[in-house]
């Protein structure tokens, strides 16, 4: 069962180059082909009512809530993850449901009301609610990154 293999061996004075790759126009007569993402990216949102996420109001009203800071941890509520929703009717009226840190936290009873009057604050809001509510629990996983990055913990 010992068969011999044979390799064929070839020999060749020259070899063919491989074609070169050509130009076929100079790069400053190549017209730029549109990009698609270019006037996707440049437009604005269509219909966005003011109340909505990344409506005017709505955004004020968030930036109101980055304003007020806790008194223990030097970072805004709504980095902290105490902001669990914003939601602002087309009359004006906010609804901001929040929680705390702990549900002994000193600031327990002034903290919704300050939340109140900042976002009853902003123009355009006729009138402002703050809910409070310990489900589901705050815990540090909520905050955003900046705030993370602030105490440390990134």
């Amino acid at each position: 069962m010992n068969e011999e293999r044979k390799i064929a061996v070839e020999e060749v004075e020259t070899v063919e180059a491989p074609p070169r790759a050509r130009v076929e126009a100079p790069a400053e007569t190549l017209e730029r082909k549109r990009d698609y993402l270019e006037g996707f990216l440049a437009q604005k949102p269509q219909g966005l009512a003011a109340g909505e996420p990344g409506g005017a109001l709505y955004e004020a009203v968030v930036d109101a809530l980055k304003e007020i800071f806790d008194p223990e941890i030097p970072v805004n509520i709504y980095d902290l993850g105490l902001i669990y929703g914003v939601d602002v009717t087309d009359d004006g009226h906010a609804v901001v449901t929040m929680t705390l840190t702990t549900p002994h936290c000193p600031v327990a009873e002034s903290m919704p009301m300050e939340v109140e009057l900042r976002v009853g604050a902003v123009p355009g809001v006729g009138s402002a609610e703050v809910n409070l509510v310990w489900d589901p629990p705050w815990d540090p996983q909520k905050m955003s990154d900046d705030a993370k990055l602030e105490l440390g913990m990134l």
